[in-house]
């Protein structure tokens, strides 16, 4: 179903051929630089080649006139020079000067495609290195021409060849584009089970804010137009990297489709301010740091709060996926204006990923308690070019279905795949359609069943709390403690003088052992006034250095009398959230307050610790709600191991032929 057909992966093979034409003149993880922008070039130029006279006549008759030239050309772009690539060849010595003269003739849409390349670098570098007609003559050689290569299979050029350039530059293929099978799947969970799109002339828009070279856009156009030929999807996209950029604008081009793709970072330099839409989809990279964009972002979060889209929290700085999804999920279409839905393709970590209380956490906690995660759905490994790891789609929306308000769906679809005859990169598996039809189907019929679950938004909640035991200490002179004494940094500043009046004080001490901290306060009092030393810095210090562990002495009691938790007795344990419906807010020290959290806090104590502990309890400042998906562990079949007999025999049966074997080599 991925896999390429054969012109295409001729096409990519010839390609390849020439760029092997570049060794020597260009290592072979620049080869890109060259063969992208001339694929580029050579479809611009096979597309505009039949009506090219046609162009060149209007051109003579009404000068530069934007609209009359593409009425002219019948595609939203033209060339008004005489030359076509062809045609450059007949001028070997001139083949430089040109060529670049042949650019500037681009209308503007297509000169900023081909801008983006910094082509122009490259033609004076293979002009000097004399293989600027090898490589142009050879290109002239392939039919790039829609009739003989179509849009969809252009589309998979274009990613072969970036899948092995990529490889060459140990660069991230999957970062530009996604499994095709993928991109059904997410599209038709977004679209199968809109009634709106049944309306004739219904019209939707749809963003990607990581478009790579924009196949995620066209596979959704092209399935949409499969459901209702009479619908229409207004396409946008944004792409950071300025080659997949070129790429996906100039497939638009060629395609005649009215899509928008904006350049920059979506975080920093979003292309579709304050727009809204009613799909979104993307496959953001996985891990990525958001260093260089970090100081922007932060500010957004800090001086807009919920009214920008990092409301929620930040997550860790080595990730950015979060980031995605929050700008997403600030450009669904408002509820009120007939809702939105989102699908992302996202690797484990944001399921869980994060302590209660952290960024990611409270982002999980913002998107559930506001009702917007629909389904999760778990994918099966190897299914992406540059990683074998598992993926996990995310179904979000704001316009749930009755039956699905205030659930969460989990499909397990991990077993749903063939094995490829040939992999590339890490991709060894595919989806059929059959087993995305079957893998929609369990998300449509919202039942439960060995392959999904279905559970209450809070399900995914927990309290995080912290239970405390007292401190036990008793203070004594010993060996241990003169120890603790003599390498302790405070006291080490000490003067000589007065480490040694101290000293002579603990030799004073004997062998009391005290268990009350006044009264062992009042003696360290003493001790130091002997040391011509006062302050209360000095006194816990060696109130510290004295003291032992002891189990079996009372609780340590602070000024107050109440009793002084212990650090390394400390313990922090998960409560399941009441089974009581919720509602997102930024701050839950009401709710936390509540009856039912106080409630569930204090039984779980009862329940689960004190029979173990009886001194120990809870400290309620420091308990946090924090929010995960644990999809495996739902999906978690237990399996025991085999009896120990089957195993023996096994054993005894390889150690026989062994004995077999050994006796054949002796004979």
């Amino acid at each position: 179903m991925t896999e390429p057909s054969h012109t295409i992966k001729n096409h990519a093979a010839f390609i390849w051929s020439v760029a092997e034409k570049l060794r020597g003149v260009y290592k072979q993880s620049e080869y890109g630089k060259v063969i992208l922008p001339l694929t580029v070039l050579r479809r611009l130029d096979c597309v505009l080649e039949p009506n090219k006279a046609k162009v060149l006549a209007v051109y003579e008759q009404f000068g530069d006139r934007p609209d009359f030239l593409r009425s002219a050309a019948e595609v939203p772009f033209y060339n008004t020079s005489k030359l076509t690539l062809t045609r450059l060849l007949d001028t070997p010595d001139d083949l430089a000067d040109q060529l670049k003269v042949y650019l500037a003739a681009f209308s503007e849409d297509a000169r900023d495609v081909l801008e983006k390349f910094e082509f122009d670098k490259q033609i004076t570098k293979l002009g000097r290195s004399n293989l600027l007609y090898l490589v142009v003559s050879l290109f002239c050689e392939i039919d790039l021409h829609p009739d003989t290569v179509s849009n969809i299979e252009m589309g998979y050029l274009y990613e072969e060849l970036i899948r092995k350039f990529s490889e060459l530059s140990n660069e991230t293929a999957g970062e530009h584009f996604t499994p095709r099978e993928v991109i059904r799947l997410m599209v038709d969970l977004l679209l199968t089970d809109d009634p709106d799109l049944a309306k004739p002339g219904i019209m939707k828009s749809m963003l990607d804010p990581a478009c790579g070279t924009g196949g995620m856009l066209y596979t959704a156009e092209h399935r949409l137009r499969e459901l209702n030929p009479h619908a229409t999807l207004r396409l946008s996209g944004q792409e950071l990297n300025e080659e997949t950029y070129a790429i996906s604008r100039s497939d638009f081009m060629v395609k005649g489709e009215d899509a928008e793709i904006a350049f920059g970072n979506s975080f920093t330099q979003d292309g579709f301010e304050d727009e809204q839409f009613d799909y979104l989809l993307a496959n953001p990279p996985f891990g990525v740091e958001w260093k260089m964009v970090a100081d922007k972002i932060k500010q957004e979060h800090a001086d807009k709060g919920f009214d920008g889209r990092f409301g929620a929290g930040l997550p860790r700085i080595s990730d950015g996926s979060f980031l995605f999804l929050q700008h997403m999920i600030s450009k669904m279409r408002r509820p009120n204006r007939g809702g939105g839905r989102l699908a992302i393709v996202f690797n484990g970590s944001p399921l869980f990923s994060g302590a209660a209380g952290t960024g990611e956490s409270e982002i999980r906690r913002w998107i559930i308690e506001n009702d917007w995660l629909e389904a999760v759905v778990a994918l099966p490994d190897q299914l992406f070019y540059n990683t074998g790891i598992s993926t996990y789609l995310w179904i979000v929306t704001n316009r749930k279905s009755k039956q699905r308000q205030g659930k969460v769906q989990l499909i397990d679809a991990r077993d749903y795949f063939v094995k490829m005859r040939k992999s590339l990169g890490n991709k060894r598996k595919e989806m059929s359609p059959e087993q995305i039809n079957e893998i929609v189907r369990l998300h449509h019929d919202f039942t439960k069943g060995d392959k999904v679950k279905i559970f209450s938004n809070e399900s995914f909640g927990f309290l995080r709390i912290t239970v405390e035991r007292p401190l036990r200490l008793r203070w004594e002179v010993t060996e241990e403690t003169r120890a603790k004494f003599a390498v302790d940094k405070k006291v080490a500043k000490l003067s000589a003088e007065v480490r040694e009046a101290l000293l002579t004080g603990l030799d004073r001490w004997g062998d009391e052992v005290i268990t009350d901290k006044p009264v062992v306060r009042k003696k360290v009092i003493e001790l130091m006034a002997g040391a011509g030393q006062r302050g209360k810095a000095l006194q816990d210090t060696l109130l510290d250095v004295l003291s032992v562990r002891d189990p079996d002495a009372p609780p340590v009691l602070d000024d107050k009398g109440a009793q002084v938790p212990d650090p390394d007795l400390r313990d922090s344990e998960n409560v399941p959230l009441p089974e009581i419906p919720v509602t997102f807010e930024a701050d839950v020290k009401a709710r936390l307050a509540t009856v039912e959290y106080k409630t569930a806090v204090n039984d779980y104590l009862t329940a689960e610790v004190l029979p173990y502990v009886p001194d120990a309890w809870i400290d309620h400042d420091k308990t946090k709600i924090g929010y995960e998906v644990p999809l495996t562990r739902h999906f978690y079949k237990y399996v025991p191991p085999r009896p120990l007999a089957e195993i023996d025999a096994e054993i005894k049966q390889l150690e026989k032929e062994i004995q077999d074997l050994l006796i054949e080599v002796t004979e």
